[in-house]
């Protein structure tokens, strides 16, 4: 699939017109602006659009209808390959608000009928969903448990290293990067980050740092290499790990860095002058918050510092965990919450830690999902050869969609500082010096 090309300009009138009257009724008569080319030779919407949609089997048709028009029914749909996004996958993200005006009216359930071949509405009452993808993840036991989160971290971070280094760069940092100045490329947007949170921890050579959720090790790496510290890293990712303990053997840091297949909960060996948690935090779970900063707090050293950079929510909702049945949900952070940023500070207070600096990146996250998501594009074959047509689907739909949810404020994400502060000493200098 080539994922930039051109729309074609030429029109066609369909060979079946329930499909162009269902689709009109979905997305209204302009289309959402989007361009879609149907199995039947149905070619609607303007010519001249970024989007194309490429509707390839009533297999689609077939999804959306007996998954009630829902997100998820359209997710499962694309993941499955029913149909495809040619061109600015952002086009097509106006559609799931669009639908919650749609309802199931007769006419629009006799054209489904008639598209799928069916006798009638009744017929089309009692068709069977079709399977699910097999890139869906519907984590068991119970929520937050360790084994729980293990296999939930797997489904997601255990895909491919090789897929992750098509989109991420060479720093292979899944998180929030820092741009500085526009002309900043991702690599060194991604250094500024790490760079930036080794200033706000006060590391000097010779501290001892833990990084809880290490990723692919970026961060003990640059904290190890520049700022002279020794670093554990921990990650319950399989790969991950593996991946960290060769890079780190290769910059010649292995004397100074250990990468540990590891759950915060059984880290036993504090004090550490400075705790770094960057894009893990998400997977905590709000019943878990008290057990978590607990667990912070009794291994910071006196005096010591905590920085926790993680993905928000603007304002507080009854329910942390991200939409169950949602793309993110199902194909991408099963069992993740996000918390409001507030909820978060008062978290870490309750804790024993007093908080001392609170900075938002939301602009940042957004140009970074932009980034990965051109990467990914460029290097699409590739990306499917790795993992699947499937895999490369979702992150594609799911990195643009963040990207706007960043940029709307639908999304936000914090970096907080706080110190374990004893007897009234922060350790910390009158102004930030970051």
């Amino acid at each position: 699939m080539d994922t930039r090309r051109k729309p074609e300009t030429a029109e066609q009138a369909p060979d079946n017109p329930h499909i162009e009257r269902l689709l009109r009724t979905l997305l209204g008569d302009d289309l959402a602006g989007l361009r879609i080319e149907a199995y039947d030779g149905t070619r609607i919407g303007p010519s001249d659009s970024a989007t194309v949609v490429r509707i390839l089997s009533p297999n689609f048709f077939h999804r959306i209808m007996t998954g009630r028009l829902s997100e998820l029914a359209f997710v499962r749909a694309f993941v499955a390959g029913d149909y495809e996004i040619d061109g600015d996958v952002y086009g097509v993200l106006e559609v799931p608000p669009m639908l919650d005006r749609v309802r199931l009216d007769r006419g629009l359930i006799k054209d489904a009928a008639a598209i799928l071949g069916l006798v009638g509405v009744r017929d089309l009452t009692k068709l069977r969903p079709l399977p699910t993808p097999p890139e869906e993840v519907r984590p068991r036991g119970r929520l937050h448990s360790r084994k729980r989160d293990a296999r939930a971290i797997s489904s997601h971070y255990d895909v491919s290293n090789d897929f992750y280094g098509l989109f991420l760069d060479d720093t292979m940092t899944y998180s929030c990067a820092v741009f500085e100045h526009d002309s900043d490329t991702l690599e060194t947007a991604q250094r500024n980050k790490y760079d930036l949170i080794c200033r706000k921890l006060g590391l000097q050579e010779g501290m001892r740092l833990l990084d809880i959720g290490c990723g692919w090790g970026g961060m003990v790496r640059h904290a190890a290499e520049h700022y002279g510290v020794e670093a554990v890293g921990i990650t319950i990712s399989r790969q991950q790990r593996e991946y960290a303990e060769k890079r780190v053997a290769g910059a010649g840091l292995a004397d100074r860095v250990e990468i540990r297949l590891q759950d915060y909960r059984d880290i036993s060996d504090g004090p550490f002058d400075a705790i770094s948690s960057i894009g893990m935090f998400e997977h905590v779970g709000e019943r878990c918050l008290r057990l978590y900063f607990d667990q912070v707090e009794s291994l910071l050293a006196r005096g010591g510092r905590l920085l926790n950079q993680a993905i928000n929510r603007p304002q507080p909702l009854k329910h942390a965990r991200v939409e169950p049945d949602g793309l993110i949900g199902r194909y991408v952070f099963p069992d993740g919450e996000l918390l409001e940023t507030g909820q978060v500070v008062s978290a870490i207070s309750r804790s024993g830690l007093e908080v001392r600096h609170v900075e938002s990146l939301r602009e940042h996250y957004a140009r970074t999902l932009r980034a990965w998501v051109e990467r990914l594009e460029e290097n699409w074959p590739e990306a499917v050869a790795l993992t699947s047509a499937g895999r490369a689907r979702v992150w594609r739909l799911y990195m643009a969609s963040c990207a706007r949810g960043f940029e709307l404020n639908e999304f936000t994400i914090s970096q907080i500082l706080a110190t374990k502060t004893t007897d009234g000493a922060s350790g910390m200098s009158l102004r930030p010096h970051w």
